[in-house]
C-alpha cells in the first residue's frame, strides 16, 4: 500500500497498516523537507497514473485537499480498519476510507469514498455518509443520518435519528444537532446552531 501525505494523519494510517500486516511501499508527500515518517522514506508525487502499480491511500485529513488529490490523479485505492473497529457485514464502505481504532459502523449504513472514520466515532444502522466526509472521535451518528460531501463532523458531536447534513457542512466539537443542516453552513453548540 502506499500512502499520499505524511502529517499525523499518516502516522495513524501506517500503524493500522502494519496492525493488518499490509506492507508499506512508499509515502508521497508534497513538501520536500519531509524526507521520512516513522522511519519510512517519503519521497515527492513526482509519479504518473500510467506508471504507477499498486494501491493508494490518501492520508491527508482535510477534506477538500483529498478531494482536489483525486481530480488530480487516477490510482487505484485501497482501505485501512483497524483491527478493533467493529464492521456490520451489512454496511458498505467506499475506496479510499479508513476506519480508526473502535470505531463502530452498524447494519446497513454506507460509508462513501476518502472517508475518514476516527477513533471511537459511532454510526448506528441506515445512516449514509457521503464521499471525503470526516467523522472526527468519538462523534455518534444515530439511526438514518446523512452526513453530504466533504463534511466535517467534529469530535464529540452527537447527531439524533433522520436528520440530514448537506454537503461541506462543518459542525463543531461537542455539538448536538437536532435539525436539518442546510450545506456549506457552521454549526456550534447544544443545540446546534448555525453559524455562517
Amino acid at each position: 500500500m502506499y500512502l499520499f501525505g505524511a502529517s499525523g494523519h499518516a502516522k495513524v494510517i501506517i500503524e493500522i497498516l502494519e496492525q493488518n500486516g499490509i506492507s508499506i511501499d512508499g509515502i508521497f508527500d508534497d513538501n520536500p523537507d519531509v524526507t521520512e515518517l516513522l522511519k519510512y522514506k517519503v519521497v515527492l508525487p513526482e509519479i504518473h497514473n500510467t506508471d504507477f502499480q499498486g494501491k493508494l491511500i490518501i492520508s491527508i485529513g482535510h477534506n477538500a485537499t483529498r478531494k482536489k488529490i483525486t481530480e488530480r490523479f487516477s490510482f487505484k485505492y485501497g482501505n485501512a480498519f483497524h483491527p478493533s473497529a467493529i464492521l456490520s457485514k451489512r454496511a458498505k464502505i467506499g475506496v479510499g476510507t479508513v476506519v480508526m481504532g473502535q470505531a463502530i459502523i452498524n447494519v446497513n449504513s454506507t460509508i462513501g469514498d476518502h472517508a475518514i472514520i476516527n477513533t471511537s466515532a459511532s454510526i448506528d444502522h441506515d445512516c449514509d455518509i457521503g464521499d471525503f466526509v470526516h467523522i472526527s472521535p468519538n462523534s455518534t451518528l444515530c439511526g438514518h443520518v446523512r452526513i453530504g460531501e466533504g463534511s466535517h463532523i467534529g469530535a464529540g458531536a452527537i447527531i439524533i435519528p433522520d436528520i440530514k447534513i448537506g454537503k461541506w457542512v462543518t459542525i463543531g466539537a461537542g455539538t448536538v444537532i437536532t435539525k436539518d443542516i442546510p450545506d456549506y453552513s457552521k454549526v456550534v453548540g447544544n443545540p446546534g446552531r448555525i453559524i455562517n
